[in-house]
């Protein structure tokens, strides 16, 4: 299973990298706080980089595999190999599932993370210490690795909890405890590690940086600064009328106003200010286009393959570990690139008919006979794409990517549910014996 999941890094003939992957590597190296990148990943880039980063997208691939087999196992579908390799080789080809496992990037962590949150919440009665033990830590390293990965830890347990709630649904009784556990470690893993790896207590810098952003490509941002300005206290009012209309090109462009006014530091007072103010003069403002964000981002979820824009990257390791760049400039990724359009064709209508189907599932669970268990995790599919949707379209903005390494869930749960129904005779038949 381990050689499925790293088949692209495998055929790649190194990792697959990212832009954001240099930044993860020079955070723990350098030790200044950089916008959006956590030092534990960053850490787990380090000590890798002796062994060209394999170790980590191996750590990463075990991982996936661990979770899919406990997964199994804990619905009644365990004890079948053939059936855990299947499904594993099925959701790397179908799924964006093998890019991410086999990418120096903590997205594959997203799945894995909501996965063990379902099983600890629903399952927790088929697991072992160890098991519960190990979910735990995959969950708080996962958000400890990206922060918004504990706003969907968070909204996941807020949403499971109120659906609760719904008893005709006919949802199985969650058990809260060793999740929260789980997301409070989680907590305490990123304080302390950011602590312990650059010597300051806090955060992953960036989440205001990442919502103002998406205030601009919505024009929210732009509209509060042709009411006010020029105003002396807003030094944005000096970039008014050439602004940037993206929030890309805000975050990352070389000549964005966002640096020239002091970055993640230096502009984020400016930056709450002009949000706090927006909310109170334009909340409909506010509310449409969170909600616009929200279903684009929901509807977005193209695989991602970055071919072009990986300087970042070859810069990271251009400085710092130069006896890796032959290699790296010999991979696939960085001479030949991949076809994405291609794996799109198969990943976007997979993705897209697995939703649907899982949805049609849940409503005619009665009727279609679904395990109580089964169900909460078909559910729980549904509801973390939504959360993620919300958080990552409103508090950044909409990008394929935030959707994709998530999206592999909707297959997973429709396969396992595929799968129940061919081990279950169908309950008439097994009254009639």
């Amino acid at each position: 299973m381990l050689f499925v999941l790293l088949g692209p890094a495998l055929w790649n003939g190194f990792p697959l990298i990212f832009p954001d992957t240099g930044g993860y590597l020079t955070r723990p190296i350098e030790g200044m706080p950089t916008l959006g990148r956590s030092a534990l990943y960053g850490w787990f880039l380090y000590l890798a980089m002796p062994l060209a980063f394999w170790p980590v997208i191996v750590a990463q691939a075990a991982a996936t595999a661990w979770i899919i087999v406990l997964t199994l196992r804990c619905h009644g579908l365990g004890g079948r190999p053939w059936l855990a390799l299947g499904i594993a080789t099925a959701l790397s080809v179908l799924t964006s599932l093998p890019w991410f496992a086999a990418q120096l990037m903590p997205d594959i962590l997203f799945p894995l993370a909501v996965l063990a949150l379902h099983l600890l919440l629903f399952r927790t009665i088929e697991l072992t210490t160890a098991e519960r033990c190990g979910l735990g830590a995959l969950i708080a390293i996962a958000i400890a690795s990206h922060m918004a990965a504990l706003a969907l830890c968070l909204g996941l347990l807020v949403a499971l909890r109120l659906l609760a709630f719904v008893t005709s649904l006919g949802l199985p009784p969650v058990r809260l405890r060793d999740g929260a556990i789980a997301v409070t470690g989680g907590i305490a893993l990123c304080l302390a590690s950011s602590a312990a790896i650059t010597g300051v207590v806090g955060f992953t810098p960036g989440g205001t940086s990442f919502l103002f952003g998406r205030l601009i490509e919505y024009g929210v941002a732009q509209r509060y600064l042709h009411e006010h300005c020029p105003d002396p206290a807003l030094r944005l009012c000096a970039y008014a009328r050439h602004m940037p209309v993206s929030a890309d090109d805000w975050l990352w462009a070389n000549d964005t106003p966002f640096y020239k006014l002091g970055g993640v530091e230096g502009f984020e007072p400016e930056e709450k200010h002009i949000i706090l103010e927006t909310l109170k003069l334009y909340p409909m403002m506010h509310l449409r286009t969170a909600l616009d964000a929200t279903f684009e981002q929901l509807t977005s979820f193209q695989t991602e393959i970055s071919l072009d824009d990986n300087d970042p990257t070859f810069d990271a390791i251009r400085d710092h570990a130069p006896s890796l760049l032959p290699v790296y400039q010999g991979a696939r990724q960085q001479t030949q690139g991949f076809d994405v359009a291609t794996l799109n064709l198969v990943h976007v209508p997979a993705a897209a008919l697995a939703i649907a189907a899982i949805i049609v599932a849940v409503a005619a669970r009665r009727r279609l006979n679904i395990p109580p268990e089964i169900l909460a995790l078909c559910v729980v599919a549904l509801t973390a794409l939504l959360v993620n949707a919300a958080i990552c379209g409103v508090f950044s903005h909409p990008v394929d990517r935030y959707q994709s390494r998530l999206v592999v869930l909707a297959p997973l749960a429709l396969a396992m549910l595929a799968a129940y129904r061919r081990r279950a005779p169908p309950r008439l038949e097994a009254a009639a014996v």
